[in-house]
């Protein structure tokens, strides 16, 4: 099997292919959305119409363009273009393609290769283009869903502009389908289908800005349209029938993707920032998307404890308990109990004290010197420790009738370091109060150590 075809020059308008591939845009002029780019005088239009566009990555969500914009660089081009999926190549067949290009080039033949999801290359096939890239033997276009930073290997990376493609928007992708209805060569004109601008706009918002998946709900509608005509033209797109063709609503997701990084993201910092409907929302986007419930909960955890801490302590039991109710009664009823929960956190009040205290101790004990624990506050069950010291000075809390002792728990290089200091918030409020009380305590205690002389070991 040849895994290299070239682009054919000119594409059939072949029925049995998909909508969303007989009406891939053949031309720049042809071409919907991403204007930031291929509009007058932007970047990657500039550097196709010099026909000069050097190894390029292009990154986005599904359905947005990347390989149409690859074939109408193949087409505008004055290179030989070779397409390959990164699903089916391996190394052997890489090289043999890399010294063939190196080998046309010599004779003034310039290579476009085209790769297709470029981020299932694992790090030795990647590296097998370097070489080829940065000579120049091959120009480079490669296609992927997911961060190049993090999938492409960075020498690669380095020698490619990224462009990053935007999700179509709602306009733009009713304007794709209204093309198709009307197109007789490609598209679906010869059927004359009607269909009303709420329908349209209705498989656009469904298709979450990829136009393949609006094309593939179109289609289907179409069908639909015609059996319900009895196969005759004219037939028209009905709500209803809209309603048959897209059954549930394609979201964008991907649970080990950037998508779920970026939604998790976006209900952290929603609930950090006290608005319970924009919790709600992408609390419900990830849900509906199919995340991990319990994978949620965890994470509603740890909101529980960095942005609320001790200005609200119940919240740590409210997420924990919303862990085990979806563990106990599963889904769907267990999203309610993760509602209630990221609502409450919301709403709660907030504090990153104990958060940023922690942080500091982290660094003491990564940066200051491991000093012995005090002698005074070690246990000494025999009689050879209590003979060295061990628990010598030590002062019992109880003893004293504020219930505090002028004693230092600290090691002597961080003598009188704070590193919990609780804000005005809710609960903290009070433990700011209490936390002023005990140094006045200890304050008291000072003044009077002629009279600790009551101790327990």
């Amino acid at each position: 099997m040849n895994l290299f075809q070239p682009i054919p020059s000119d594409e059939s308008p072949d029925r049995t292919r998909p909508l969303a591939d007989r009406m891939r845009p053949r031309t720049l002029e042809e071409f919907i959305g991403q204007e930031h780019l291929v509009g007058p005088s932007k970047p990657l239009r500039t550097q196709i119409d010099r026909d000069d566009t050097g190894s390029i990555i292009f990154w986005g969500p599904p359905g947005v363009g990347k390989t149409t914009l690859a074939k109408v660089i193949a087409r505008l081009t004055r290179a030989e273009f070779i397409e390959f999926s990164a699903v089916l190549a391996g190394i052997k067949e890489i090289k043999q393609v890399m010294a063939d290009a190196d080998k046309a080039r010599q004779y003034g033949t310039r290579t476009l290769v085209f790769i297709d999801e470029i981020h299932r290359f694992n790090k030795a096939q990647q590296d097998a283009f370097l070489p080829y890239v940065e000579s120049g033997a091959i120009r480079l276009i490669g296609a992927t869903t997911e961060n190049p930073s993090f999938e492409i290997i960075s020498a690669l990376l380095s020698r490619c502009r990224v462009y990053v493609l935007n999700p179509l928007s709602e306009e733009q992708i009713m304007t794709l389908l209204r093309r198709a209805l009307g197109d007789k060569e490609r598209g679906l004109g010869e059927m004359q289908l009607q269909a009303s601008d709420e329908g349209l706009a209705r498989i656009a918002a469904y298709s979450s800005g990829d136009a393949r998946s609006a094309y593939n709900a179109l289609e289907v509608a179409a069908g639909l349209a015609l059996q319900q005509n009895a196969g005759r033209a004219g037939a028209e797109i009905t709500n209803p029938i809209v309603q048959d063709a897209l059954q549930k609503r394609v979201l964008l997701y991907d649970k080990a993707g950037e998508e779920h990084y970026n939604l998790i993201s976006a209900l952290h910092k929603s609930v950090r920032n006290s608005d319970p409907d924009a919790t709600l929302y992408w609390l419900g986007r990830m849900l509906e998307a199919g995340e991990d419930p319990l994978y949620v909960a965890r994470r509603l955890v740890r909101m529980a404890v960095e942005d609320i801490g001790l200005a609200d302590p119940q919240a740590l039991a409210l997420t924990v308990a919303a862990r085990d109710a979806v563990d106990f009664i599963g889904m769907p009823e267990g999203n309610l109990a993760l509602a209630e929960a990221a609502v409450y956190l919301a709403l709660a009040p907030k504090s990153n004290a104990l958060y940023s205290a922690y942080a500091e101790v982290q660094q003491d004990v990564e940066r200051t010197v491991a000093e012995p624990v005090p002698l005074h506050l070690r246990n000494a069950p025999t009689g050879l420790m209590k003979s060295i010291g061990y628990g010598k000075d030590y002062q019992y809390a109880h003893n004293f009738e504020s219930k505090v002792a002028d004693m230092q728990c600290l090691p002597d290089n961080l003598r009188n370091r704070v590193y919990y200091q609780p804000t005005a918030e809710g609960v903290e409020r009070r433990i700011r109060e209490r936390m002023e009380e005990i140094k006045k305590r200890r304050a008291q205690a000072a003044q009077h150590r002629p009279e600790r002389d009551k101790k327990e070991s």
